[in-house]
């Protein structure tokens, strides 16, 4: 008996990848020697058995319409052989999509993602190149003024000194009360530097009022952090952005606020109001409290950070619909979009209305979401939740590929893994969605990319990794010629590419605090920083790379090949843009490698990534190609149909 199917193929599925409300998917199985074939589908909390008819020799089909309402279908075969034994074929093992396994026991289940056929992201996003800021490490545009902190915090005195990892020994938390006084003027002094990078979005960490340095703790939504300036700062920094062509991203925490905060208040810095000081408080209700005032549910059981009742009418009616809600106060002062903390951690309806407040104040603005796993099937919980559908999320953290490259990287998995961990995530992803993530190698999360490349910290460290270290010279070269190989391979996927602050100018650390260093202005690495600016340049001058169509192969154990394609005079989109290819391949290995592009031998250097060139010939046939498909009026662009992906 021979069974065969796969998922990323079109003849076996189509049309393949996630599918549109209302539209049918074609299934089909090449099996031979069998009696029956049938697709069971899972849907919604049922399922379904869908006989599979003949169709040419050995390969049988059948339609399934995708349901009205997003949500996840789910699907495997059972086929009956000429014995009349009972056999089953279904996802891989590692539920990675593409050929499957035949199972003699029910096995794991294909997925198609059914999501609303309006949903669109801003093109801005897929367009895009974005770097991530902590205000506070950034730069200083003044002197900083102690009064501007919160008691028991300090200013270091140099620049370029070490964070430092001061623990509570009563709460095991680290106090995070050290500051070095950049601000948001800094950042303003510095918009040549980040657009001559090719940037055109800025990630800001958390900017509102809170006690330690990096304002995950909130202690008043409406009020700008004094050490970061004022809210007229932050307007003008959105307004000289914009002038640049650069939009600016804030950061939404609203799953918990701080203890000291207007809300909460367990100190007393506020007053005496709070709903820790007064049960009658109007924030009381925003709050659980198992004894009041002492015994409370917290983010993760810190202390310092009360846990918020998203469901609670009036925060949410001060965070999302109030005419002058945080929402709509900071996007009518100048943000383009909300980055959302720990979104897997928000209830479902309440980002739907952010999502819809957002939107109604501008169509054009992004919603992020921190989710470091699957976006389109997260378990968080105990609920399966898809970010993917069209009513939640634009595009996430997309940290499962950043562990991809990584891992690639570090000869950890080999080309034909990393490929298929991409390929899944295109295939469980709306095309919008795909091409809009915020794909990252490090953030304030994370170890610095350049410490994990080094080969000298875990991706993952326990907590007695965090520390001060210097890399040793022949460290940092391996970190740093990986590093530029990643970047390369970062801005040539679809997506979005987001540098962390001071990744391009050679930091490196250890997770939190010390992957949250000063950028260190006049002692940048030069190399690494026009190894970066040479890779976001030449992605954001190529609609190819922005928005092509993506080949993804391995060339052996070691290398990857990404081939980015505009064709016939139209994107993936099928937006109007002239022909063009852009290739890179990326070599882990520590020896040469060699491959085949354009009827020619490449060598590609150890641990590195080369940007493929077009024999002569082939230029010249792609510029007359460009001539003959070049569109011709401006109104052609915002006319063309969608295409295929």
């Amino acid at each position: 008996m021979m069974i065969y199917h796969d998922s990323r193929q079109g003849i076996y599925r189509s049309p393949g990848g996630a599918a549109a409300c209302g539209t049918v998917v074609t299934l089909r199985v090449r099996a031979g020697e069998v009696r029956s074939v049938a697709a069971r589908v899972w849907w919604d909390g049922a399922e379904s058995i869908h006989p599979m008819s003949p169709e040419g020799q050995d390969l049988y089909a059948c339609e399934i319409e995708m349901p009205e309402q997003p949500g996840l279908l789910w699907y495997y075969f059972r086929i009956v052989d000429n014995e009349n034994r009972l056999w089953y074929f279904g996802n891989a093992a590692d539920q990675l999509g593409g050929v499957g396994e035949l199972y003699t026991s029910e096995p794991p289940s294909y997925q198609i993602t059914v999501f609303d056929g309006a949903f669109a992201t801003p093109s801005w996003l897929r367009n895009g190149v974005m770097m991530q800021i902590m205000v506070d490490r950034f730069h200083a545009s003044r002197e900083p003024d102690v009064n501007n902190l919160p008691a028991g915090s300090f200013y270091h005195v140099h620049w370029d000194e070490d964070p430092v990892l001061v623990v509570n020994d009563r709460t095991g938390d680290y106090c995070a009360n050290d500051f070095f006084g950049g601000d948001l003027k800094g950042i303003e002094q510095k918009l040549d530097y980040i657009a001559g990078l090719g940037v055109t979005v800025i990630y800001l960490n958390p900017i509102f009022q809170a006690r330690s340095n990096h304002k995950y703790d909130t202690g008043d939504y409406k009020r700008i952090d004094p050490a970061f300036g004022t809210e007229q700062d932050f307007r003008d920094l959105c307004a000289a952005a914009k002038q640049r062509g650069i939009r600016v991203i804030l950061d939404g925490v609203f799953s918990h606020t701080g203890a000291d905060s207007v809300y909460f208040n367990r100190s007393g810095a506020y007053g005496s109001g709070g709903a820790y000081n007064d049960p009658a408080s109007p924030y009381a209700p925003w709050y659980t409290f198992k004894h009041w005032p002492n015994d409370y549910e917290s983010w993760w059981g810190i202390q310092t950070l009360p846990t918020v009742d998203k469901d609670d009418p009036a925060y949410r009616r001060f965070i999302i619909s109030d005419p002058d809600s945080v929402i709509a106060h900071w996007q009518r002062a100048g943000a383009s979009g909300w980055r959302l903390d720990v979104a897997d951690e928000l209830p479902m309806d309440f980002i739907q209305d952010i999502r819809r407040r957002e939107k109604a104040i501008d169509p054009e603005a992004a919603l992020i979401g921190e989710v470091w796993e699957d976006p389109s099937n997260k378990v968080a919980y105990g609920k399966l939740r898809c970010y993917c559908m069209g009513d939640t999320l634009d595009c996430t953290m997309n940290y499962p590929l950043r562990d991809a490259v990584l891992l690639f990287m570090r000869c950890k998995i080999d080309a034909a893994a990393f490929v298929r961990r991409v390929e899944a995530m295109r295939e469980n992803q709306p095309k919008a969605f795909f091409y809009s993530q915020m794909n990252l190698l490090g953030s304030h999360d994370r170890p610095r990319a350049l410490t994990i490349l080094a080969d000298v910290g875990e991706m993952e460290p326990e907590r007695a990794q965090r520390r001060a270290f210097d890399l040793s010279p022949e460290a940092y070269a391996l970190g740093k010629r990986r590093l530029i190989a990643a970047w390369r391979l970062i801005c040539a996927l679809p997506g979005m590419p987001c540098v962390y602050y001071g990744d391009e100018a050679g930091l490196y650390g250890m997770s939190d605090p010390f992957c949250r260093g000063t950028y260190p202005w006049g002692r940048e690495d030069g190399e690494l920083v026009e190894a970066f600016r040479e890779a976001m340049l030449r992605r954001t001058g190529s609609a190819a790379l922005r928005t092509g169509s993506m080949r993804l192969s391995a060339a052996g154990p070691d290398v990857v090949t990404v081939t980015r394609e505009v064709a016939q005079g139209r994107d993936a989109f099928g937006m109007a843009a002239q022909d063009e290819v852009a290739a890179l391949a990326v070599n882990r290995a520590s020896e040469s490698r060699w491959v085949e592009y354009d009827g020619r031998t490449v060598e590609i250097p150890a641990q590195s990534a080369v940007w493929l060139e077009l024999s002569p010939a082939r230029k010249a046939v792609e510029a007359a190609l460009q001539l003959v498909n070049r569109p011709q009026s401006p109104l052609a662009a915002h006319m063309a149909p969608a295409g295929n992906f």
